[in-house]
């Protein structure tokens, strides 16, 4: 970094420097030249020409005034015309520098209005020209992801249109039965009853993740942060899911250390934990299990949801976590929600200073969780 603008810096001294030889080289020349030299005569006959023909002096007296002001005041004539010289180089030398700040407008303008052309600049200027082409490139990441989300978002409307239209059809369809057939004999009504609060209960979570992921964009903060135990409330979150567990025929194998406190929002992180878990199970083959793993590494605490289901691309991987995105293609309205709960448990993991990864190789997918461990003392 000390020497990115080594350069331009020699070649502004460069130009310094020719201007200070220029300017010295053009005032030996009238001294020794001129005023001392070959053209002394021709230009003491032009100075007493000129103070004859245009301004009335006797021959006798022009010669006085050469003397007086030309022969008497050698080097302070020749200081004056080097100071003039060099007042010309360095406006030269200035003219050159400013060039250059046009150059810099130009580019950054260019970057501006997102041209998809590399920025080029003189070679001094070639730091420059890498950061303003590295800035170039960042911006069109962004604009080119800030597209892709709202692309995402227009197709979760759709998809999220279909999503609560399906489950408030099948609603308002077993809810009108009920309503128009008093006949029904309790074990229908009850079966339609149920159904009809399965729906319902549907339609809750995907609003839920909507009005989460709003409530999260407007509010960054990480809440009220205070010791939590860790171990208690990932044993109370894997006892909590026995029911969902047991309807898909999962078995949870939870291995937690125990006395593990993280500092935080309870609720958030609770949040968190649900998400993943709920991820899990909808991904998970029937049948299958679902590790949940716990332990001090370092500084962190270290928190891995296992469960054996389909496997993830790597490509799709790093995109799991966005807003909006939805792994599975048949967007079934039985897997995966509005594609937002892995993007709320990442910002809350994010605000509490962790971080949060998937892992799969084809059989088994992890989604990895770290948090800084409280030392602050006993919970």
């Amino acid at each position: 970094m000390k020497g990115k603008y080594t350069r331009l810096k020699l070649k502004m001294l460069l130009l310094v420097v020719l201007g200070t030889l220029a300017a010295g080289a053009a005032g030996i020349f009238l001294l020794e030249v001129v005023i001392d030299g070959v053209l002394q005569d021709p230009f003491a006959r032009f100075f007493l020409w000129v103070a004859q023909a245009l301004f009335g002096q006797s021959q006798e007296d022009a010669a006085n005034c050469y003397q007086l002001y030309i022969r008497n005041n050698k080097s302070e004539i020749l200081t004056l015309c080097i100071m003039v010289l060099m007042l010309v180089a360095f406006y030269l030398a200035m003219g050159r520098f400013t060039h250059w700040l046009e150059d810099i407008r130009t580019a950054t303008r260019r970057v501006v209005e997102e041209r998809e052309e590399p920025v080029a600049l003189p070679r001094e200027l070639s730091p420059i020209q890498d950061d303003l082409n590295a800035i170039r490139i960042q911006l069109a990441a962004q604009a080119r992801a800030a597209r892709e989300t709202e692309q995402r978002k227009g197709d979760l409307v759709a998809f999220l249109a279909h999503d609560l239209k399906t489950p408030l059809t099948s609603v308002v369809g077993y809810l009108t039965l009920l309503h128009d057939d008093p006949g029904l004999d309790p074990e229908q009504r009850a079966k339609f009853t149920g159904i009809a609060l399965d729906k319902a209960l549907r339609l809750e979570e995907l609003l839920g993740e909507f009005f989460d992921i709003t409530k999260m964009d407007l509010d960054s903060g990480a809440g009220e942060k205070v010791p939590i135990q860790l171990s208690m409330l990932l044993e109370q979150l894997a006892d909590e899911f026995y029911p969902l567990f047991a309807e898909k025929k999962l078995t949870c194998a939870p291995d937690i250390q125990p006395h593990l406190v993280v500092r935080g929002d309870p609720d958030k992180l609770a949040r968190v934990f649900d998400n993943v878990l709920r991820n899990a199970v909808s991904y998970s083959i029937p049948g299958g299990t679902v590790e949940v793993l716990a332990q001090a590494v370092g500084n962190g605490a270290e928190i891995t949801i296992r469960d054996e289901g389909l496997e993830i691309p790597e490509g799709e991987l790093a995109n799991i976590f966005e807003k909006f995105y939805r792994l599975d293609a048949a967007r079934s309205t039985r897997t995966g929600g509005a594609g937002l709960g892995l993007a709320i448990a990442k910002e809350i993991v994010e605000l509490h200073g962790g971080s949060i990864r998937c892992e799969s190789n084809g059989r088994l997918t992890s989604f990895v969780i770290t948090l800084p461990l409280y030392r602050g003392g006993s919970v």
